[in-house]
């Protein structure tokens, strides 16, 4: 893979700075592509070992497999804490965070001599008072010399698509929301963040703008980022874009349903419904073998860049990757009998004397590994499809994605009775979703309603009411952690009651309708061929299960950030594009945009929608709503949560 300047993405950048760290940060060895690479172990790509901390290695992990680690020159890769051989001939790259006990850890290695060379790589910036004890440990032992340098890399976050990262801050909306965080834990935690943004920022090279609303943690971060861009020595003399990139920096209290809102599209129901961390989704399968059925654990790797299908359709309604899927592994499978059949003879070909019909042949044989590989990856989609829908059938998840969907755009704001009636229905019925499902379906309802306190008692009643029923064959719904998850979901109800009461839930609908045609997600005659070809080309469950989706394929809607974003980037007047602070690093203070209404404005080619207090699937899914051929819009946040990850730490505030 090339790494062009021109197409030079946030995960690009990230991978071009990996290579320059693991080429010893010579610029000249540093070589962007796999095939101008020299073999491993020569004089420009000598063999090293690869030392880093849990924090970094999750930066590392998504970005390079070990064979692609292995082709650097990377023959052994290890935990800083963990036991470490000696190995004194081969020198070692250091990718960590600085602090005192990654520090202390080095310096001891240093000091036994366990490597050649140290090459200390820093994921942020090391402070002076840092790096003067470490100074002193190692001369202090006389391993000053192992040292070869000290490099601050400014890759403090995790890229796992060409538009997606995270900071990796767990916990992080309890953190900045808890009763229990005083203003010095708030102002360090807003520094943290300011800091993996500016790592962000530095690792791309280009200033950005930065938008963000008045008050709380947004300007907390966007005036501490601000004031870091602009202390740089270096970053304020690449002048060579005219299109500025725009950073959005938001706070998840804005809105609190994405985080929670059933969801239809392919990526975001697979983070939904199945153990999905860092690209690596995880479900077990269970097979038919006689009188007991065997359950086998799947791992799959995915590339959501590299993978044609995944790349093609993780945006799209769940429906249309199942025909998608279906479709194309037909197609495949024609193409490799037609292959199969010629080769062995079994198929005659017609031999025209003017055509090369063996170079042909020859033709069509060499692609037949590329094919195979090709129609493996469809199969892995096919399970990971099946497992998919094995939850959404059984979880009867298009019922409350319906409901909630109609909460959240307001279908039911001027009755309120009929909200609670449908609600209640699907909340007691004990055979309709799980434990989760129901919650979530609870605080939409306390989101997106002025439902009567008594009412959202009433509901949150009939939902534990469901779940102490007992099953057809006897056993109780709920185990040991189904019990802590309700009893963590009231928690939360509770929570957002109480937020409520203070005035301090924003109460109006965040989804915007919008045609579904125009934006390219579903069409009325879609479902209808779905219907019926899925039965021929999907198999098993995904035929069985068709009717159970069909209601995924509705409109689209724009949910509060994409809204926000796209104002901003259209600079809309009378929207947050005349609200929000408008902070440019080349600038000394604040910006009026009133006065840039008088002016021409660029207009918005990238942008950056940051989230503060966890992001998700849905909403970066959603964003792209708005990214064309002339705009990229790229998302991060301070973590990935999925809706139960989010409902815990909500638990945790109640």
């Amino acid at each position: 893979m090339s790494l062009s300047q021109s197409s030079m993405s946030l995960k690009t950048a990230q991978l071009k700075a990996v290579y320059r760290m693991l080429s010893f940060n010579d610029d000249a060895d540093a070589f962007d592509d796999d095939y101008s690479l020299p073999p491993a172990g020569s004089s420009h790509n000598r063999w090293k070992i690869l030392i880093y901390d849990a924090a970094c290695r999750s930066i590392i992990s998504p970005l390079l497999s070990v064979s692609q680690l292995r082709r650097r020159g990377v023959t052994l890769h290890l935990l800083l804490n963990s036991e470490r051989e000696p190995i004194p001939d081969v020198p070692a790259i250091y990718f960590c965070t600085p602090n005192k006990e990654n520090l202390a850890t080095i310096a001891r290695d240093c000091a036994k001599g366990l490597y050649g060379k140290a090459h200390l790589n820093f994921v942020t910036k090391l402070d002076r008072p840092l790096m003067e004890d470490f100074a002193k440990l190692v001369v202090q032992t006389g391993s000053l010399d192992t040292v070869a340098g000290v490099h601050d890399q400014y890759l403090d976050f995790v890229c796992l698509e060409q538009q997606l990262f995270s900071l990796g801050k767990k916990n992080s909306y309890v953190v900045y929301n808890g009763s229990g965080a005083n203003e010095q834990m708030i102002e360090s935690a807003m520094t943290d963040i300011a800091y993996g943004l500016f790592s962000v920022v530095a690792t791309v090279g280009k200033v950005p703008i930065i938008r963000c609303p008045k008050g709380g943690a947004p300007e907390m971060v966007a005036r501490k980022l601000n004031k870091m861009i602009a202390e740089h020595p270096t970053l304020l003399r690449n002048k060579s874009s005219l299109h500025r990139p725009l950073l959005v920096i938001l706070d998840r209290n804005a809105d609190l349903i994405t985080p929670v809102q059933h969801t239809s599209s392919y990526q975001a129901l697979i983070d939904d419904m199945l153990k999905h961390n860092a690209n690596r989704v995880e479900f077990d399968v269970i097979t038919d073998s006689g009188k007991r059925p065997k359950t086998e654990k799947k791992k799959f790797d995915l590339d959501p860049d590299e993978d044609p299908f995944y790349s093609q359709h993780k945006f799209n309604p769940f429906p249309e990757a199942i025909e998608s899927n279906g479709i194309e592994l037909q197609e495949v499978t024609a193409k490799e009998v037609s292959i199969r059949s010629k080769a062995t003879g079994k198929d005659p070909v017609i031999v025209d004397p003017l055509a090369s019909s063996a170079t042909d042949l020859a033709t069509a044989v060499d692609s037949l590994p590329a094919l195979l590989a090709r129609k493996k990856q469809l199969e892995v989609h096919t399970s990971i499809l099946q497992a998919v829908m094995n939850q959404v059938a059984a979880r009867d998840v298009p019922q409350f994605f319906e409901l909630e969907t109609s909460l959240a755009t307001g279908s039911y704001k001027n009755d309120l009775g009929r909200a609670k009636a449908d609600v209640l229905a699907l909340a007691a019925d004990p055979t309709k979703g799980n434990v989760e499902d129901k919650l979530r379906l609870v605080l939409l309802y306390v989101l997106t309603t002025q439902a009567k306190s008594a009412d959202v008692d009433e509901v949150t009643t009939a939902v534990q009411q469901a779940m102490e029923t007992k099953t057809d064959d006897g056993k109780p719904r709920l185990d040991k952690q189904g019990k802590e998850t309700l009893s963590s979901g009231i928690k939360a109800i509770g929570y957002l009651k109480q937020l409520r009461s203070m005035h301090m839930l924003p109460m109006s609908s965040t989804l915007q309708e919008i045609d579904s045609t125009s934006a390219g997600y579903g069409r009325s005659d879609m479902l209808s061929s779905f219907m019926a070809k899925a039965t021929t080309q999907a198999s098993g469950l995904l035929a069985k299960a068709t009717d159970k989706v069909s209601s995924m394929l509705g409109k689209t809607h724009k949910h509060y950030a994409t809204t926000v974003v796209e104002n901003l980037c259209d600079m809309t007047p009378a929207t947050e594009d005349d609200d929000y602070l408008y902070l440019d690093p080349r600038v000394k203070g604040d910006v009026d945009v009133a006065k840039l209404r008088m002016m021409n404005r660029a207009p918005i080619r990238e942008v950056t929608a940051f989230v503060i207090g966890g992001g998700c699937y849905a909403e970066y899914q959603n964003l792209q709503m708005i990214a064309n051929e002339r705009r990229t819009v790229s998302y991060g946040s301070t973590e990935l949560v999925d809706a139960g990850q989010f409902l815990g730490q909500l638990g945790q505030l109640g």
